[in-house]
């Protein structure tokens, strides 16, 4: 089962089109930590960068029904080109295959490279854009990022 497993220490990057069909999953199953895909669809950059980083194994004890899944947090690039934190639920199956960050190999370059449980500066930094993030406001659970 995967609560026996460790969460899973690495960064994936997805596109827009990967972002808006992975939150429409988390919505059909009815997953806690989402977006509406309306919203995401709306305002997520068309051609943007966005990351998932696992954070915890997350279930629904009320519903064995549904699998256990990963509760990712997600740096996604708005249309303006701001950044918004959210929480995403994804299923390991749907998280495995998608590309990742290679963060040692970054580290070795020099780099800035994500630290476990560092949401503010590893996925900023993971993104490869230098990005220092500052804090800027936050409403409905979505924290503003500032470049």
């Amino acid at each position: 089962m995967y609560f026996d497993q460790p969460v899973p220490r690495e960064v994936k990057v997805i596109d827009s089109a990967s972002l808006f069909r992975l939150e429409e999953r988390a919505c059909a199953l009815g997953l806690n930590a989402r977006l509406d895909p309306a919203w995401v669809q709306a305002n997520a950059a068309p051609d943007g960068v966005h990351h998932l980083w696992p954070a915890v194994w997350n279930s629904l004890s009320h519903r064995p029904d549904v699998p256990r899944q990963l509760r990712c947090e997600l740096l996604m690039t708005l249309r303006a080109g701001d950044r918004v934190v959210s929480f995403l639920d994804v299923l390991p199956e749907d998280f495995t295959p998608l590309p990742g960050v290679d963060l040692a190999r970054r580290r070795q370059a020099g780099r800035s490279a994500a630290r476990p449980g560092s949401l503010g500066q590893g996925m900023a930094a993971s993104a490869g854009r230098g990005l220092s993030p500052t804090v800027t406001g936050a409403a409905g659970g979505r924290v503003r990022i500032s470049r």
